[in-house]
């Protein structure tokens, strides 16, 4: 993805696709306005890396470990019931917290 301001450098490549694909892309691309290379482009922009979606859920995870204020291990996070886990979390969290007195 080429960065504001920046001349975009194409470089060219043969990508094999079924002649379906290639008239569906085609298809797109003019509805568009644009040319095959200028969608297949756009379309990979939308998509990230499993190295860019591995660093957008180290992210979350920070921004999550911050809000609650407690140190989710990845585990927790990698449990398919987050959501439960969160809030047995911060259940312990309040639990642990010292306890007002009585009037």
């Amino acid at each position: 993805m080429a960065e504001a301001g920046k001349p975009v450098h194409r470089a060219n490549t043969t990508i094999q696709v079924t002649k379906q694909t290639r008239d569906h892309l085609a298809q797109l691309a003019e509805e568009r306005g644009l040319s095959i290379g200028q969608l297949v482009d756009a379309l990979a922009a939308t998509q990230p890396t499993a190295a860019q979606r591995a660093e957008q859920v180290d992210s979350a995870r920070a921004h999550a470990r911050e809000v609650i204020g407690v140190d989710i291990s990845n585990e927790d996070f990698a449990s398919l019931d987050v959501l439960g886990n969160l809030q047995r979390i911060a259940a312990e969290k309040v639990l642990a917290l010292p306890a007002a007195d009585a009037a």
